[in-house]
């Protein structure tokens, strides 16, 4: 499957709503899935992070990501995302670029669309000088051990291989590496409100 990435813009709302209602199906809330005007503002801030993964005309995926000065102070989503609309935490002089969103269709997974999206991303940050890429990342796995272990242990025997995670196995496999544990990032009953802040730096 041939797959394009390409800047969104707000003429894409209608199917980026769509890649989201399939992705995020209910009880996912509605409320979450992205509105216009938030896409309006990632293609008016910072179009370089927004993208959109296309096959056979169709977009498939969609990743958000804006320009944030790294400092290791802990955060949430919504500190990080300004709630989704990015105007109040992007930062035109900033070191880093943060990953806020990506999704794929249900029919399109494991055909290498997420994959693709964050070659871009990776991409985005050597061609724009940037040190790093950063990610919340859930863990929706550590539901299974929280009774035994802290998410920083979780964390650290899916890195050894001891567990698989759904999505934090992805990244490492995406060559990001895990810098902390983050409390109460996003409201996720499955990571128990927890996501570790992952990170890839290009080779100097």
């Amino acid at each position: 499957m041939s797959i394009q990435i390409r800047s969104y813009t707000a003429d894409d709302y209608e199917e980026l709503l769509n890649v989201q209602r399939e992705a995020f199906p209910p009880p996912f809330p509605e409320e979450l899935w992205w509105k216009k005007e938030q896409i309006e503002a990632h293609a008016e801030v910072y179009p370089q992070g927004a993208m959109v993964a296309v096959a056979d005309g169709v977009i498939v995926g969609s990743a958000t990501s804006l320009l944030v000065t790294f400092t290791g102070k802990p955060h949430t989503w919504a500190e990080a995302a300004d709630n989704g609309y990015i105007r109040g935490s992007h930062d035109p002089d900033g070191d880093s670029l943060y990953g806020i969103d990506l999704c794929v269709r249900p029919a399109y997974r494991s055909r290498g669309v997420a994959a693709a999206l964050y070659e871009a991303r990776k991409r985005l940050v050597v061609r724009s000088g940037l040190k790093r890429f950063l990610a919340g990342c859930r863990i929706p796995g550590y539901c299974r051990y929280a009774d035994r272990m802290s998410a920083e242990r979780y964390v650290e025997g899916v890195v050894k291989g001891e567990f698989k995670d759904l999505v934090l196995s992805f990244m490492l496999k995406q060559g990001m590496k895990p810098i902390q544990v983050l409390d109460g990032y996003l409201e996720d009953e499955e990571s128990l409100n927890k996501a570790v802040l992952v990170e890839w730096e290009p080779d100097n």
